[in-house]
């Protein structure tokens, strides 16, 4: 008798257990997004003589962006 075992389907109301491998994901996709926004407004930076205006505006556009949707994907 070497029947698997039979996997319980979720009850209607349940909610899906989330992976440590998507949570993972979520602080990779913002350390990610974050680097690139700053390296792009460092160099606009550097090409227009600005100093740090665009550098700011990368780091808040690339964390608050990456943020919201972080924040979104994990209350769904």
């Amino acid at each position: 008798m070497d029947e698997e075992p039979r996997r319980q389907k979720p009850k209607p109301g349940a909610l899906p257990e989330k992976s440590p491998w998507a949570l993972a994901g979520l602080g990779m996709q913002f350390f990610v997004a974050l680097i690139a926004f700053v390296y792009a407004g460092n160099w606009m930076d550097k090409r227009m003589g600005t100093a740090p205006i665009f550098l700011l505006l990368g780091v808040f556009l690339g964390g608050g962006g990456t943020f919201f949707l972080s924040y979104r994907r994990l209350t769904r």
